[in-house]
Order: structure tokens, then C-alpha cells, then sequence
């Protein structure tokens, strides 16, 4: 039985991508992007296209000293407002709250008085509960939820179905599957995405995909997903992310066959901006020591202090985490 939705020819309406270069990309730079890369961004992202595009964090200023991050930790409403206006585009705004890392009972305005479409909460599994408390609350001030499970291939699959369960039973609009440690492969992606959407089935909820690039996989995942039936895709420019990065948006919007979207815009952007990222020393992406951590299903904080302290001594490196496997 062929379980695909459409084929490579087709168009999917429900399909929807999403920009998370400044939120994932900011983990490689502290989140100190120019306003004019910002905006830039924000104009390209409009000619493209892309249906949401994700500011950054909206991390607490209790726990985490602004003078330390750029402004898009923090997302403040009227940081937003001076790169989108009222946002008159179709292009949704959204942010990211982390269970455990925001004030996200005093720092969110109503969606009628905020520029901010959505916001996607993220939690470990063990989280949950305060995750669905999060929801909730940004459901009733009338945004847009989604709730992103991190690391979700080191969760079994007693804790998978409750979790979903629960989520099925929620005001969450989108539960997303994330490959955190880029350790999954488009088999296993594959398997998990039709675990997701059978536990939501006849919820009208919808399953959306983030991979990590750790074993050169995060847009084959991403598509593979796409074609069981994932919906919202997240994607970053040059795939720029944590650590090996993410599926990058020109070779999405480069497979996708909806005419809504336009690579030209996102090009001429590269060209300009990215570059200059590079030049000042901003790294990320595939390379052995992600490989490493993907394959042994690991975070991948020991790879980016190998990466950070330019070490180039892989088989040591591949033997310490084989020794601690």
C-alpha cells in the first residue's frame, strides 16, 4: 500500500514552509545579525514565498543577561515591529519559547496588540506537561501553537504515544517531529512520521518536520517526511543552524513544485549576505565530529567544543565517543 501523498509532480496546499535562519542560525552567532540582514531577510523571505518566517527566541531576561545575546534571544515586540511594520505581507511572524527559558506569562502581548502569528514551544519529552500549560495560555491570548519535541530519537515509544496523546487532546495546532541530534535516516524518519499522524489522526492537527544535517541527511529526511504527509517544513538559509546545521531552504524551495515559491529572490540574498557571514567567521555545518555525534544518536555539544577549539584529530576524537558509547 502506498502510504504517499501526491508525487513529485504534484502540489500539496497544505504544505508550508518555514524560515528558522535567524532563531537556529543565531545559536551560531549569538544571535548578532545586522537589522539590515534581518530586514533583508524579511523582504526576501516575502519575495519567496515562505509562509512563516521564526524571529528568534523570546528567552527571559530574568535568566539570561541581554548584554550577552543579540536582541533575536529576546525578540521583544518592538524589535519585530522596526524590521516588519505592521507586517502587511501574507507571510506569518513566528518565535520560539523554550519550556523552562521564558516568562511566558508576563512577556506575551494578546495576538490582537502583537505582530506575532505563532509560537512554537519547545520541550523534551519529559516536558510535556508544561509544554501543554504553555499552549494553552498563547492559545487563549489567540496565537498560532505549535509544539516542537526535541529529541525525539532517544525517546521510547510508551513515552512517544503518550506524549501525542496528550498533544491530540490539546489546542495545539502543529506537533513537530525534530531530529535534534540529526541521528535519524529517511527510514526511520519515514516510520516516525506515520507514528505521528496515525496518534493525531481525526484531530485536524497537523505534523511538522526539523532535521539537523549532522550525517548529510537533513533535506533528504525532510522531503521523505514531506511525502508521508508532514506538512510544515523548516528550513535555513545555507541550511546555517546549530552545530551541522539545518536542511537548507534553496534546495527545499528548489524540490518543491508550488508555484507560490520563488528561488530567484533567495539567490541574490545569498549572494549578498551570507558570504559576508562566512568571511567574519561564523560557522556551521557537515562536517566528521557531527557525523560522529549524529551516528551515536548524540547531543552535539561535544562536536561544537571539538569545531569551536579547531581541533582536527578525528579518530581521537571518534574513539572518545566510541569509549562512552
Amino acid at each position: 500500500m502506498n502510504l504517499r501523498k501526491g508525487n513529485l509532480m504534484s502540489v500539496r496546499d497544505d504544505v508550508k514552509v518555514l524560515d528558522a535562519t535567524i532563531r537556529d542560525g543565531g545559536l551560531c552567532n549569538n544571535f548578532e545579525f545586522s537589522d539590515e540582514f534581518v530586514k533583508e531577510l524579511y523582504k526576501t523571505n516575502v519575495k519567496s514565498g515562505i509562509d512563516y518566517m521564526e524571529f528568534g527566541y523570546k528567552a527571559s531576561t530574568s535568566m539570561f543577561d541581554e548584554n550577552e545575546f543579540g536582541k533575536w534571544k529576546f525578540c521583544k515586540e518592538e524589535d519585530i515591529r522596526a524590521i516588519v511594520g505592521d507586517n502587511p505581507s501574507d507571510m506569518k511572524i513566528a518565535v520560539m519559547a523554550d519550556v523552562g527559558r521564558c516568562d511566558y506569562k508576563t512577556d506575551f502581548l494578546p495576538k490582537s496588540e502583537s505582530v506575532i502569528d505563532m509560537v512554537r514551544v519547545a520541550c523534551y519529552i519529559h516536558q510535556i506537561p508544561a509544554a501543554l500549560d504553555m499552549i494553552e495560555h498563547f492559545h487563549t491570548l489567540g496565537y498560532e501553537t505549535t509544539c516542537n519535541i526535541m529529541a525525539v530519537s532517544q525517546a521510547t515509544t510508551d513515552q512517544l504515544s503518550q506524549a501525542l496523546e496528550m498533544l491530540k487532546n490539546s489546542n495545539v495546532d502543529v506537533i513537530y517531529l525534530v531530529d535534534s541530534y540529526g541521528s535519524l535516516f529517511p527510514e526511520n524518519a519515514c516510520e516516525l512520521t506515520q507514528f505521528y499522524l496515525n496518534a493525531v489522526e481525526g484531530s485536524g492537527k497537523k505534523v511538522g518536520f526539523h532535521a539537523h544535517n549532522n550525517q548529510n541527511l537533513a533535506f533528504a529526511n525532510t522531503i521523505e517526511t514531506l511525502s508521508y504527509g508532514v506538512s510544515y517544513l523548516d528550513a535555513t538559509v545555507e541550511g546555517m543552524g546549530r552545530g551541522a546545521g539545518n536542511c537548507s531552504v534553496e534546495l527545499l524551495l528548489g524540490f518543491l513544485k508550488n508555484p507560490k515559491y520563488n528561488l530567484y529572490p533567495l539567490l541574490k540574498f545569498i549572494e549578498k549576505y551570507m558570504k559576508e557571514l562566512k568571511d567574519k567567521g561564523v560557522v556551521w555545518g557537515y562536517g566528521l565530529q557531527y557525523m560522529f555525534t549524529g551516528h551515536f544518536n548524540r547531543h552535539p555539544r561535544e562536536a561544537i567544543d571539538f569545531t569551536n577549539n579547531k581541533r582536527e584529530d578525528f579518530s581521537e576524537f571518534y574513539k572518545s565517543l566510541l569509549d562512552n558509547y
